[in-house]
């Protein structure tokens, strides 16, 4: 079975991550699974990609700043992403997209398949899987919804645009995509239940059929390390009680939920029993700078990290990871986190119930409540049993997110959708 995975990317963002991981997975279950992507930063051979000649790379450096300068120009200043779907390309004659028994669309965004060339896939009658990796192919236009509900009926009066109104830019967008998707029949996988439950709001496909696949993992490198030697390496005592967090742009920053992790943090360090100097702060993906925040612990910053193996001891360095995000589908830095070991400190939002477990290998605090975060960093540290709760994180990966798991369900899928199709 051949399978061609289209994504905008090759790696840079979580989509892109989870997009490369899955196929690998699928390959090591003897599918033969490629990755195709609108542009190429990396120089991974595994992946290929669409935009090979420089007129091609022009083209398409063209579409994504295009698309991201109005999209930008006509949104208001906030930092929910939307996307206007105006720029896209064809892909339905490239040899890998026309000789695949199963085409798996992922994030596709950035000037490659806008709702044109996508009904435009209906012509190779192919099978087509469609994984969300955010909320953007059922709304008009934005990919975190933020409790926006205008995407149960037609969207329009976009809180987000600069212009808004009835037949605002949002609502063309829905209607276009439902022009698309009367076109083109696709199965949509959700990776995570909330994702799932999200869709069948969806005026636009909230009728379709979606199987809940969650991302895979690379077990063999997310790993756990011996967490006192982990400390070591990033130099810290090892005695230390370590939180881990990842990127935050700043502390106004509305998705990753920064300021509720000050406000946690500032509560911890004020609580009886909480020994300030025992504790140390690390984050990774952003280097210190004016805009970062300052935190009531010692903090270290580790800048953004390339190589997975060295991303895995951080985690494994970590007593307890920290993700204040107010809304995730399937977060890549939970899974890795867990899979190294480590226990997840989160909002019970989005996916991350998926993946955390309450107080087994992890803590699910009340949604946008601080106090509560701060009560499952205090409830870890003071935990007696920490060895356990570790084994619990590393275990619940294994069981529900390992490549040959992940693999197999896709697999079934795709059989599934091939004996389906007209002889």
């Amino acid at each position: 079975m051949k399978v061609v995975h289209l994504n905008t990317y090759d790696g840079n963002g979580g989509a892109g991550r989870a997009c490369l991981r899955l196929s690998d997975a699928l390959k090591a279950s003897g599918i033969d699974s490629k990755v195709l992507v609108y542009y190429k930063f990396g120089q991974n051979p595994k992946i290929d990609t669409f935009s090979k000649s420089p007129i091609q790379k022009a083209k398409a450096v063209y579409n994504i700043l295009a698309e991201r300068y109005f999209a930008k120009w006509l949104s208001k200043s906030v930092k929910t992403p939307f996307s206007l779907q105006w720029f896209g390309r064809s892909v339905i004659h490239h040899p890998d997209v026309k000789n695949a028994d199963i085409i798996h669309i992922h994030w596709i965004n950035h000037g490659f398949l806008n709702p044109k060339f996508l009904a435009q896939l209906d012509e190779l009658e192919k099978p087509i899987v469609w994984t969300f990796h955010d909320s953007n192919a059922f709304t008009g236009g934005c990919h975190v919804r933020y409790g926006c509900e205008n995407f149960h009926h037609q969207c329009g009066n976009c809180p987000i645009l600069k212009i808004s109104g009835k037949n605002d830019i949002s609502h063309k967008t829905w209607l276009r995509k439902q022009k698309a998707y009367t076109e083109l029949n696709f199965h949509i996988v959700a990776p995570s239940k909330w994702m799932a439950a999200s869709i069948k709001f969806s005026s636009l496909l909230g009728t379709r059929k979606a199987t809940v696949i969650p991302n895979t993992i690379e077990t063999k490198i997310f790993k756990p390390y011996v967490k006192s030697e982990a400390k070591k390496i990033l130099k810290i005592n090892p005695d230390k009680f370590v939180l881990m967090s990842g990127f935050m742009p700043s502390k106004n920053d509305k998705h990753k939920g920064t300021p509720y992790l000050i406000e946690a943090l500032e509560i911890l360090s004020r609580r009886t029993g909480i020994q300030k100097e025992n504790i140390e702060l690390v984050i990774f993906g952003n280097k210190e700078n004016v805009e970062m925040p300052e935190f009531p612990f010692k903090t270290t910053f580790l800048g953004t990290i390339n190589k997975d193996d060295h991303l895995a001891k951080c985690y494994s360095a970590a007593d307890a990871f920290i993700t204040p995000s107010l809304e995730d589908n399937l977060p890549n830095t939970v899974m890795e986190s867990l899979a190294c070991a480590t226990p997840v400190i989160a909002f019970t939002t989005g996916g991350i119930p998926d993946m955390v477990k309450h107080m087994q290998n992890g803590y699910l605090a009340e949604y946008q409540n601080a106090e509560d975060l701060a009560n499952g960093i205090e409830w870890l540290y003071h935990r007696p049993n920490k060895e356990e709760i570790q084994k619990a994180a590393r275990l619940s990966i294994l069981t529900d997110f390992s490549e040959e798991v992940v693999a197999a369900e896709h697999i079934h899928l795709y059989e599934t959708l091939v004996d389906l199709q007209p002889k």
